[in-house]
């Protein structure tokens, strides 16, 4: 997978936001994420709206998120 981009999640209420390497697209290959952030992964998709802002793709930031 290129890691040139990462999908973030910011958080409504709290901090810290979410953030994950993907495509362009903001696909997220799950099976090349940890069991911890594939689980992080999946929560934050099904809390958008609840704990977190609808994500946005972004070009990856070399220090992390």
């Amino acid at each position: 997978m290129n890691a040139a981009y990462e999908i973030r999640f910011k958080p409504l209420f709290r901090e810290p936001g979410l953030c994950f390497p993907c495509d362009e697209r903001g696909q997220v290959e799950l099976d090349a994420l940890s069991e911890r952030a594939r689980e992080n992964y999946l929560y934050a998709r099904a809390v958008v709206g609840v704990e977190f802002a609808y994500p946005q793709v972004c070009r990856a930031n070399p220090a992390g998120c």
